[in-house]
């Protein structure tokens, strides 16, 4: 008699389950665009409305920058002849320019857009997922290992190194806001520095492995790739979780990158190549109809409002939400 209750039960809590479900939402457009690569691409910049970079790469073997002066139309792919190796970070400093960071502690830099590049390296030979320099004398790049250890380094205009501190779990991006203030995620872990790196301090929050941040003065939402999803209004002081990705009634998502178009509408980027919406501010998301099982690693939106989404084996899309 137990058994068959329990059998009830469970039969009871599917059809719930199913009934409960949400029509997937609809893409206005979906349209695939000519990388000219078919290499990994991790991070989407735009440098104003018309230029946009995306970097990439495969990992000990050639670096992929992808290039695009019409708004994300078409591109182009260049891949540099000195830094053989992937690009995981991008960093746009005040000044302009433009920061890759990669395997073995590979750097390229460009001062026009992306239109030629320099090659630079930091000679620990770690792999760096992010780097800026907010001022012109002192940048700082962000390494891991296997996500069970980090470095945070300080380097002078000729990469040589200031100062280094280590840490015990990894870190996967920076983002600096001005040149003074700043934020790095990692596993289990954001920091917040407002002395232009000097200094580290850690938020209240974890739960997670934050891979993604869109900043928009203190207003900031940060998604981890358990599939939670983070907001503050106050630069970072109080955080609140608008989706817990260890809830086991919610559909599982890894995340990679999330974007805000304005205070109301958002989308995240997942592992398996499918991309999550919400319309209030964070609260409540929605799946859309799946293009692409390739995971998608990064996205942007473009000037006119379509989305650009980038991710493996050299995969471009514009889709209009």
């Amino acid at each position: 008699m137990l058994k068959y209750t329990q059998c009830i039960f469970i039969v009871i809590v599917v059809l719930c389950t199913g009934s409960c479900k949400k029509d997937l939402l609809h893409w206005q457009k979906v349209q695939q665009l000519t990388s000219n690569t078919t290499m990994r691409l991790n991070h989407i910049q735009f440098l104003g409305d018309n230029t946009c970079i995306i970097a990439g790469g495969t990992e000990f073997d050639q670096s992929a920058i992808v290039r695009s002066v019409d708004g994300g139309y078409t591109w182009n792919c260049y891949s540099d002849t000195n830094a053989k190796k992937e690009m995981f970070g991008m960093g746009l400093s005040p000044n302009g320019t433009i920061y890759l960071s990669g395997v073995d502690g590979d750097v390229l830099h460009s001062k026009d857009s992306g239109k030629t590049w320099q090659f630079n390296r930091i000679n620990n030979w770690n792999m760096y997922f992010g780097g800026y320099f907010p001022t012109p004398d002192t940048g700082i790049f962000v390494s891991s290992v296997l996500q069970r250890q980090c470095t945070i380094a300080r380097v002078d205009s000729n990469f040589n190194f200031i100062d280094q501190q280590t840490f015990l779990f990894g870190l996967n991006n920076i983002y600096m806001t001005t040149a003074r203030t700043g934020y790095i995620i990692g596993y289990g872990t954001v920091m917040k520095t407002t002395n232009t790196g000097t200094t580290w301090n850690f938020q209240n929050v974890d739960n997670d492995n934050f891979t993604g941040m869109d900043i928009h003065g203190d207003e900031i939402w940060m998604c981890g790739f358990n599939g939670g999803i983070y907001h503050t209004t106050d630069g970072g002081n109080n955080w609140q979780r608008l989706r817990n990705g260890n809830d086991v009634t919610l559909p599982r998502y890894y995340l990679w990158d999330i974007v805000f178009k304005d205070e109301q509408n958002g989308w995240a980027v997942c592992d398996n190549g499918k991309v999550i919406r919400t319309d209030d501010g964070g609260q409540h998301w929605e799946e859309y109809d799946q293009f692409t099982t390739n995971a998608l690693r990064s996205i942007a939106v473009c000037a006119n409002g379509d989305l650009l989404v980038a991710g493996d084996n050299g995969s471009i899309f514009r889709i209009a939400p």
